[in-house]
């Protein structure tokens, strides 16, 4: 059975808008609109989207929930992976761009400033959530323990706003920002979260 022409389209428009972001930056490489240090610039907006699309996977649900279209859930998981490719490609970008894989210059880096061992956690965090995305791991995984697995995408975001903050030195108020928007998006959750827990066992 052929699928309906409008999830289809909706699927294209959600992946397109998901890879707009590194298609742009791209378009910057080619065209020398990278500023005078590419590197940085590419590493900062790299991480920045990975922060976005960790706080858009965490909208969703909401907009599901309150906006009465269930079916934007079907998107979570898509724009889940896209928060994990910009992060992979943001430390990538870091480990092989900015270091050229020297693991001793590396260590003493991280050793050094506290916001890339936080940002390290962050992303250790973050791929199990990703390994498990997939049908076939998930299908292995008691419901509970995976929905208990991935709650992780809170603290990761929280560690993604402090890992910003720090890195930061003079103007904090674009971290700021999105420190009240992840901790709008978890307190939003507060009703829910307590509703399940006093509802009794049946």
């Amino acid at each position: 059975m052929k699928r309906p022409v409008r999830p289809a389209l909706e699927s294209a428009l959600v992946w397109l808008l998901c890879a707009a972001p590194l298609l742009l930056i791209l378009w910057w490489g080619f065209t020398g609109g990278l500023t005078a240090n590419p590197v940085e610039f590419v590493l900062r907006e790299l991480g920045l989207w990975g922060l976005r699309f960790l706080c858009l996977t965490l909208a969703v649900t909401l907009l599901a929930r309150y906006s009465g279209m269930p079916r934007l859930m079907r998107f979570r998981r898509r724009i889940g992976l896209w928060a994990f490719a910009y992060v992979t490609l943001h430390l990538l970008t870091y480990l092989g761009v900015a270091h050229e894989f020297d693991w001793a210059e590396i260590a003493t880096d991280i050793a050094k400033r506290p916001y890339i061992t936080i940002g390290m956690g962050a992303f250790a965090l973050l791929v199990p959530l990703a390994v498990t995305s997939a049908d076939a791991v998930r299908r292995k995984l008691k419901p509970r323990s995976w929905r208990r697995l991935h709650r992780l995408v809170y603290l990761i975001a929280a560690l993604g706003v402090v890992h910003y903050f720090l890195l930061v030195k003079a103007d904090t108020r674009s971290p700021l920002l999105y420190g009240a928007i992840v901790t709008a998006l978890l307190a939003a959750r507060i009703p829910s979260w307590t509703g399940a827990r006093a509802r009794p066992a049946r």
